[in-house]
């Protein structure tokens, strides 16, 4: 995994709206043509209104017409996996070779494809 993805998932981090968990997200996407769209957690006091720092990156690329993603880096102080919602939305805009990476405060890193992390997605497909 290229380090400017991951710098990117840092520095997203750090406008992190976390006030209620206190857990700083960053994400940081590549769509398939290069394009590079960061997005940070955003907590509401309804936490229903909550968005994940993964979802908000894919959703400011697509909203710019980029509807492929080729990666994804999710920064976490402890390294956590991207949540099965997150993971669903990924697969509306990526196949399951998508590379999913996340890392922690230590550079530690572990990446996947999406089909790994989610064996039995409801894709576009089911819907045709």
């Amino acid at each position: 995994m290229s380090h400017d993805l991951r710098d990117k998932a840092v520095d997203a981090s750090t406008r992190s709206h976390s006030p209620y968990s206190k857990a700083r997200v960053g994400a940081c996407v590549e769509t398939s043509d290069g394009k590079i769209y960061q997005g940070c957690n955003i907590e509401n006091a309804s936490f229903g209104g909550t968005v994940c720092a993964e979802r908000v990156a894919i959703w400011k690329a697509v909203s710019e017409g980029h509807m492929k993603m080729k990666r994804i880096y999710v920064y976490t102080q402890d390294g956590w996996p991207p949540c099965g919602m997150c993971l669903q939305v990924m697969t509306e805009f990526a196949d399951g070779n998508l590379e999913v990476t996340f890392g922690d405060h230590t550079g530690k890193e572990t990446t996947r494809k999406l089909k790994e992390l989610l064996t039995h997605a409801f894709t576009p497909d089911h819907m045709e």
